[in-house]
């Protein structure tokens, strides 16, 4: 069984030291291939960490970046919180995205989901789908194409929290001195904490797209044998795959 993670932070500063240690662990567990090959990440966020930045200027920056994807015919993993109907008004008057666009850690209505696949959109789930009502995940799920549907781990963040028991955490991550002093936080939900604060145990692992894989999958009502097969074929298409990939 081949994974594929559509979205994680290896360069993140709380686990950058341990980047090969991580890739090498996610690898013995089957993921062959993190996404390399496209713009991102890109977004609006009308969260907590969003509110730092004026939102007419997210929206400014957005466009351009959106546009500039499109361009150059890459895909553009989109980050949005709280502003869905900002972001397909957005996407509809610069759309369609034939080289596709990712909404990560999706968590967007299933009244939303036809109009941003007729645009060119792919569904990312990770860890915090777990965070969703499951009627309501199981309602959204259904309404995705299954050529438009993707996992990820968003490691270090979205760690599966409904399985904390059994999950693979990173263990003494740390941040580097220099960076002691700045808030990092790329979680999308409202009340992100300092990652000085952030507990170190609850770090998340690239290993838990299978916690993801598992549990999208009795959604689905699709083997995880099944749903792996189809999640792996949709990032090589999307990402136009030949060489480039997460094996080492």
């Amino acid at each position: 069984m081949k994974l594929f993670d559509a979205h994680c932070h290896l360069q993140d500063p709380r686990i950058f030291d341990k980047a090969p240690q991580l890739i090498a662990a996610a690898v013995d567990s089957g993921v062959v291939r993190f996404a390399c090959n496209g713009v991102s990440e890109i977004g609006l966020d009308k969260g907590s960490q969003g509110k730092k930045v004026d939102f007419t200027d997210q929206v400014n920056v957005f466009r351009q970046q959106l546009e500039l994807a499109k361009e150059l015919k890459r895909p553009a993993s989109i980050h949005c919180v709280r502003a869905f109907g900002d972001l397909l008004q957005i996407m509809k008057s610069l759309g369609p995205f034939p080289a596709g666009v990712i909404l990560h850690s999706y968590l967007g209505s299933a009244e939303m989901v036809p109009e941003f696949a007729n645009l060119g959109a792919y569904f990312s789930f990770s860890g915090f789908l777990m965070s969703m009502k499951v009627h309501k995940a199981k309602r959204m799920l259904k309404m995705v194409p299954s050529e438009r549907i993707l996992l990820e781990t968003d490691a270090p963040d979205a760690l599966p929290k409904s399985e904390l028991d059994s999950a693979h955490l990173v263990e003494g991550a740390s941040l580097p001195e220099e960076l002691q002093s700045i808030e990092i936080s790329s979680a999308p939900f409202a009340g992100a904490r300092d990652v000085l604060t952030f507990p170190k145990e609850a770090l998340n692992h690239p290993q838990n797209i299978h916690k993801v894989l598992i549990y999208v999958a009795s959604l689905v009502e699709m083997t995880k044998e099944e749903l792996a097969e189809v999640i792996y074929q949709n990032a090589v298409r999307l990402f136009s795959y030949d060489t480039c990939g997460g094996q080492s």
